[in-house]
């Protein structure tokens, strides 16, 4: 891939306006009827979109809307992340709730709660669960860019909208690596915008999916700003986050992603 195709491709990605996903109009061709992207050229399309959505380092404020038919509640949360390995949540509001939150380092991950203010390593038998009782599990939030060094990627089709191409990359985990789903599904546009993330399992179905529900620029780069992750046997149930403010390169301290700092903030 040229660096102007990565230029481009560096502008945005999707942590994904979409009028609403169901209203997109898009006309879906095969792979071999487009422009031909090596594997290599897949995995840079993905590495673009992940490394767009933190850059070096980043901060910001984003609300989380858990949906069940028969209760809602929304968490308002701050997030810190530093390279790909470093990150840390820390929630806001309900006040119930607030000082709560997560340290990711590489693969290891750790909760605070302050009402019992205690800190608790998460153990890798529990990563599969759910996170704060949300749609995404807790290895969704450590899995940073597993997608790159664990995947193999191929192109497999291609769509257009509003004037985008869109680029559909089958993305098989390794044998070696331990991932648990079968494949994952991505469209990521010709700007680097990620629209949708498939989750299916090894047996080839799909389990859920987190899909862009707006696009915007945020901190200066175009991304998703609101995104949704349901389940596929019931789309009732599902969580949406939506980013109120993104900054990126910031200059952060190594002590901020710290279990002294998870438990006694100091930002």
């Amino acid at each position: 891939m040229t660096r102007h195709s990565q230029s481009l491709l560096g502008a945005a990605r999707g942590a994904v306006v979409i009028a609403a996903l169901a209203a997109m109009v898009i006309v879906s061709t095969p792979a071999s009827s487009q422009t031909d992207l090596s594997a290599e050229d897949a995995l840079d399309l993905v590495r673009s979109a992940w490394e767009n959505s933190r850059g070096r380092s980043s901060y910001g404020e984003l609300t989380m809307t858990i949906h069940r038919p028969d209760w809602e509640r929304s968490i308002s949360m701050r997030v810190w992340t530093k390279g790909t390995d470093h990150s840390l949540v820390r929630v806001v509001e309900p006040r119930k709730d607030a000082g709560s939150g997560t340290l990711m380092l590489a693969e290891q991950m750790w909760t605070y709660a302050p009402k019992i203010n205690r800190v608790i390593k998460v153990p890798s038998s529990m990563m599969a669960l759910s996170w704060m009782g949300s749609d995404f599990s807790n290895k969704d939030l450590s899995r940073a860019d597993d997608i790159v060094k664990l995947y193999r990627h191929e192109l497999v089709g291609e769509e257009s909208h509003e004037g985008h191409r869109v680029y559909i990359i089958e993305s098989i985990p390794r044998e070696d690596a331990a991932i648990v789903w079968g494949k994952e599904v991505l469209r990521i546009r010709d700007d680097g915008v990620l629209l949708a993330e498939e989750f299916y399992d090894q047996d080839g179905k799909l389990v859920k999916a987190l899909r862009a529900l707006e696009v915007g620029e945020l901190g200066g780069r175009v991304l998703a700003t609101r995104q949704r992750m349901a389940k596929a046997d019931n789309e009732d149930e599902w969580t949406e986050i939506r980013f109120d403010e993104l900054r990126f390169d910031e200059d952060l301290e190594d002590s901020v992603f710290t279990l002294s700092n998870l438990r006694n903030p100091r930002r």
